[in-house]
């Protein structure tokens, strides 16, 4: 009987673990919608042509504020090179905490907010599956996710020296002759509005 019980545990596991896998890098970047708190909207792929680090967080997690700023020097150093920081907050109320977020830590990089199922799945990563924050990624100049945080996080992923490692690094490739880079769209939308994923 425990023999009988079991088989299908494992049968059960072995289906729902593709689904809980981080997808594979590279892949392409798709579109995510950050909506601002004025009311207004950036679109990630406007930024083709430049190297990103697209961080989600929570604004209330020490972590995430401390890679904020970590995020803020490396784009004093590394901006007018190309690289640009932005942050989505998917923690409850994020819409209304933002503003003081970025006041508060000086943020001078674009950070909106999303709904947490939103960015659970742009990231690949089953709302049921533990998961910690900061999540990040790089996406390189031709709209490449070169980089994911794993769910539970990695160490090494989450500090500095790999930051300026993929900074420098995707700052070192071109983009490809097919790229073009169109300033940040911003644009106002009504409460109708929908998130991309």
């Amino acid at each position: 009987m425990t023999r009988r019980l079991f088989l299908p545990l494992v049968a059960l596991i072995a289906v729902a673990a593709p689904a809980l896998a981080i997808p594979p890098v590279p892949r392409p970047e798709g579109e995510f919608v950050i909506n601002l708190p004025d009311g207004t909207q950036k679109l990630l792929t406007s930024y083709r042509g430049k190297v990103v680090c697209l961080a989600f967080i929570s604004t209330t997690c020490p972590h995430c504020q401390h890679a904020s700023q970590v995020l803020t020097q490396l784009y004093k150093e590394y901006g007018s090179q190309g690289f640009q920081p932005l942050a989505v907050a998917f923690n409850p109320m994020a819409k209304m905490l933002v503003p003081d977020f970025v006041k508060n830590f000086g943020i001078p990089f674009p950070v909106g907010a999303a709904e947490s199922d939103v960015v659970f799945n742009y990231l690949g990563i089953s709302p049921l599956e533990r998961s910690v924050v900061p999540q990040l990624l790089w996406i390189d100049r031709n709209g490449q996710i070169r980089s994911q945080t794993p769910a539970m996080g990695d160490d090494k992923m989450l500090g500095e020296p790999y930051w300026r490692e993929m900074i420098t690094t995707l700052l070192k490739e071109r983009a490809s002759s097919k790229t073009t880079h169109h300033p940040a769209a911003t644009h106002k939308t009504t409460k109708a509005a929908s998130h991309a994923s």
